[in-house]
């Protein structure tokens, strides 16, 4: 391994060109590590940040190119005779040939983030004999895309490249996996986003029509299980990840990207949405809110305070439940006395609830979903000027939410149910 850096670093550019192109011709050879590792020279000076993504961007594009004309002379023949060779025998190639046939030339544009498949996207092109005017603007901008990402995340990481590597095995794949879905809404949104806004305006409409039939609040009541048990599910795994202390690795590369690369002065704005008074406003918005549509009064009131109220003696709960595994000896010391946060916990519990009751009689079918993105910015920002002005660790506050969630959520649940007992006793009285 070291003969191997040592190599690197003599011949960097060389080097980097040579594997990004053999990859790319379907040698197992890891781009990500090449890249990453380049970046972290640029971090080091000692090679130049422009040259390094101009190297991965022609690497790649003559990679590429090259995979596609030799797919188009060779045509499906190349695949019976010699796919095997590299992995992609004719079963493989209808499987992937297909989902090129449903995506068409976007695909080529996240075909290198994903492994396995970047390595077949010229051939399958070619042989399939998509128009080379049609494939050479995809396929150049996922190569830069592809080298942007990794240079510069081994060049912002700096330092820390080595954590990063220790930690991508269980970590990178999901940043991986995040920043193609929204890349992907960014470019989806970038180019329709007429037909994006009437959908959703179609949608949600639908959905609040729905909803004002006892039949559909059945269905309501279904979307809210399966949400409930997939936030439990995910209660759990984060849970025996603190039980085990495998955060370590999360907390690091987290809190290195957030104060190195995220974080700006203007985002401590966002702690003010963490206030008691600013919580303390919009419970008393909530009240007014609930008083004024006249609907269910009663009942949103009890899930208000219930919600809210509960939501201590439930953190508490969890905290009892840790103490207790630990003095049995299921586990040893903790990483965090603060898991999951309850800070975080409340903030969630209160905007959670209150933004469900404000919505649940919308008057404008854009409400709910202004309301569903102001949350996740809200969360966001909340989370990244806390892990930079504050000594809360990243799993204690994404641990908050997720516990809050079920709360919410599971409360949510019980009262839909209840609302539900009410009107069928309604309707059969009538």
């Amino acid at each position: 391994m070291s003969h191997l850096i040592t190599l690197f670093e003599q011949h960097s550019y060389l080097i980097l060109f040579t594997g990004i192109l053999l990859e790319l011709l379907a040698l197992p050879i890891s781009g990500e590590f090449l890249m990453s590792y380049a970046g972290y020279f640029v971090f080091q000076g000692k090679m130049n940040y422009t040259l390094a993504l101009l190297t991965v961007f022609v690497s790649g594009g003559a990679g590429i190119t090259a995979t596609y004309w030799i797919g188009r002379v060779g045509g499906y023949n190349l695949i019976e005779k010699y796919g095997k060779y590299i992995h992609l025998g004719p079963e493989r190639y209808e499987k992937t040939a297909a989902w090129f046939e449903q995506s068409g030339s976007k695909l080529l544009v996240f075909a290198y983030f994903i492994p396995g498949i970047r390595h077949f996207t010229g051939y399958i092109s070619g042989i399939s004999r998509m128009p080379f005017r049609k494939f050479i603007i995809p396929a150049y901008t996922g190569s830069f895309l592809w080298g942007f990402c990794f240079i510069t995340l081994g060049k912002v990481l700096g330092p820390r490249w080595e954590a990063l590597h220790q930690a991508a095995s269980k970590y990178f794949i999901i940043f991986i996996i995040v920043f193609v879905i929204l890349l992907a809404g960014f470019l989806a949104y970038w180019f329709y986003k007429n037909q994006i806004k009437d959908f959703f305006i179609r949608f949600i409409q639908r959905l609040l029509n729905h909803l004002k039939t006892i039949r559909k609040i059945e269905s309501f009541l279904i979307f809210l299980t399966l949400v409930l048990i997939g936030m439990v599910t995910l209660m759990l795994g984060m849970a025996q990840d603190y039980l085990y202390d495998e955060f370590s690795q999360f907390n690091e590369i987290a809190e290195y990207m957030v104060k190195i690369a995220i974080y700006m002065s203007w985002m401590k704005v966002f702690l003010v949405f963490q206030s008691p008074y600013t919580l303390c406003a919009i419970i008393g918005i909530t009240i007014i809110r609930i008083w004024r549509k006249g609907k269910n009064r009663l009942l949103e009131y009890l899930l208000l305070i219930v919600s809210i109220l509960g939501a201590r003696l439930f953190h508490e709960s969890i905290m009892q439940i840790f103490s207790y595994l630990q003095s049995i000896g299921f586990v040893g010391k903790f990483h965090s006395d603060n898991f999951p946060d309850i800070s975080s916990t409340l903030t969630i519990i209160i905007y959670g609830t209150c933004l469900f009751l404000l919505v649940r009689h919308p008057k404008t079918t854009i409400t709910p979903l202004m309301s569903l993105l102001f949350t996740l910015v809200l969360l966001i920002g909340l989370t990244i000027a806390n892990v930079a002005s504050t000594d809360l660790l990243p799993s204690d506050i994404v641990g908050g939410y997720v516990y809050g969630f079920v709360w919410i959520f599971f409360n949510f649940l019980l009262f839909e149910m209840l609302r539900l007992v009410l009107e069928k006793h309604n309707v059969e009285n009538d």
